[in-house]
């Protein structure tokens, strides 16, 4: 027996090699799963719309009132309409307060002209989408995007009668 048996195992040289290769596939992986910090919020400000929409849709139907959205030049609120006042106001509800977007978020609402509307006498809270009692709102889509860049478009709509559909980027459109 002058002669070992081969010897099993990796040198240090091939492990290294190794974990420097595991270690720049792990880091190519999180560097493209993470995307941009922009496009991250993005999504969190429609997906936060989105589920406020949908709780205000629900609001209307179990209170037997009319809830709007209006979209602002910096921001958006809910409104409800008052019956005894015949006027929009503001929701007291802390879950319907008036909230910012970020500057460099665009918003496009496209409504049905021809929709039915709840307007006060003077018509200064006019909401852009209406959330009826009757469980139907007026038919809109919103697209939302960072500046011009229309491939990472978010877009919340309803036909109306439909629920709420929120189409991320990449999403084939239902209609």
């Amino acid at each position: 027996m002058g002669r070992r048996a081969a010897e099993n195992g990796f040198t240090l040289i091939e492990i290294l090699v190794v974990l420097i290769i595991v270690g720049l596939l792990a880091s190519l992986a999180v560097f493209n799963m993470a995307g941009s910090s922009q496009q991250r919020e993005l999504e969190s400000q429609v997906r936060e719309l989105y589920l406020l929409m949908q709780t205000a849709r629900e609001q209307a139907v179990l209170n037997n009132l009319e809830m709007g959205l209006l979209l602002e030049e910096d921001g958006y609120r809910f409104v409800a309409f008052q019956d005894a006042d015949r006027e929009w106001k503001s929701s007291g509800e802390r879950i319907f307060r008036q909230r910012p977007l970020p500057s460099w978020l665009t918003v496009v609402p496209y409504t049905e002209n021809d929709a039915p509307r709840l307007a006060s006498a003077e018509d200064r809270l006019r909401p852009d989408v209406v959330f009826f009692s009757s469980g139907e709102t007026t038919p809109f889509e919103i697209e939302f995007t960072l500046g011009a860049d229309t491939d990472l478009m978010h877009v919340i709509a309803s036909d109306g009668i439909s629920p709420l559909e929120w189409r991320p980027p990449g999403a084939v459109d239902a209609s």
